[in-house]
């Protein structure tokens, strides 16, 4: 399907004349300046049209959140329940029966963190897989950027975490932590793992609209990814004896940057993080974020097809 750059103008035209005989289809569009319907815009005009679907991604995500625990009883409640529940858990299997608390000296605030910051990235990239798969009926009924999708979705995982951090706030205050100025350096850490999340969002999306299987696959690999993060132990402790380029693979893996730098800022008793974490949280950020985005805008003519 083709429409012409001139349609709209307000002014009656002439129907342009078929192509020759000597004229492919290709060089008549061109010579009336034709151009394929539903065809993926370059780069800079994807993001023009993005930014002016801002106010859409903001409602869509805010109608979301509202929806999300509709039907349960104690409605968003489960937002911070969900959590805390899994941090009981943690704590039970592994600071109690397994003893990983060792060399940790408020263990509690310590986990809860950990439980907390990787549950953000968890349901992002959880819920990312379905945004496209499962709003089919609106990718096909409207003409829009479908990376607003995986965006609209990672917004309200944040929305959630943001209720969730007063909890989690309540919680260090709790055992014993001070507020400091310090706290502060939670709003450029969370900041860039929301970018982060949103690259990796568009990653799985882009798997997820056409290998549906990749569902059930993701939380198998989401629960690897937690184990191997820091999230119920200390890496630097468990990797004494261990090769120092195991420490240093554990310690740059994005989720585990992202932990560390969140409990760096709220527990003072926590080990003082190097100074390359944030070179590292920034550098993830930026990696993921935008090649997950020029990866997912790849694949856009394709999103709804089929």
């Amino acid at each position: 399907m083709v429409h012409s750059a001139t349609a709209g103008t307000g002014s009656p035209a002439a129907a342009p004349a078929p192509p020759g005989k000597s004229e492919t289809l290709a060089e008549y569009a061109a010579r009336h300046q034709l151009s394929v319907s539903g065809a993926r815009p370059g780069l800079r005009d994807y993001l023009r049209q993005l930014w002016g679907r801002r106010h859409f991604i903001v409602a869509f995500a805010n109608a979301k959140t509202r929806a999300s625990y509709s039907t349960a009883r104690l409605g968003q409640v489960w937002q911070v329940l969900t959590p805390l529940l899994n941090a009981a858990i943690y704590y039970l299997i592994f600071g109690m029966m397994l003893k990983t608390d060792r060399g940790i000296d408020n263990y509690v605030a310590f986990l809860v963190t950990g439980i907390f910051v990787f549950s953000f990235t968890q349901t992002a990239v959880l819920a990312g897989a379905r945004s496209i798969s499962s709003q089919l009926n609106l990718i096909r009924a409207l003409h829009f950027p479908r990376a607003s999708l995986p965006i609209s979705f990672t917004i309200v995982q944040l929305q959630q975490l943001l209720i969730s951090m007063v909890v989690l706030f309540a919680i260090v205050l709790a055992k014993g932590e001070p507020l400091t100025l310090k706290w502060l350096l939670v709003v450029p850490a969370l900041l860039c793992q929301f970018v982060f999340n949103v690259g990796l969002s568009m990653i799985v999306a882009r798997f997820g609209a056409t290998v549906t299987d990749i569902n059930q696959l993701i939380p198998f690999l989401m629960r690897t990814w937690l184990y191997v993060s820091g999230v119920f132990y200390s890496i630097a402790t468990f990797t004494e004896d261990a090769p120092a380029w195991v420490r240093h693979a554990l310690e740059s893996n994005p989720a585990a940057v992202y932990i560390e730098l969140i409990r760096d800022s709220l527990i003072e008793s926590h080990v003082t993080i190097p100074a390359h974490t944030w070179l590292l949280g920034v550098g993830w950020a930026l990696l993921v974020g935008i090649g997950g985005f020029i990866y997912f805008w790849r694949a856009e003519e394709r999103y709804g097809r089929g």
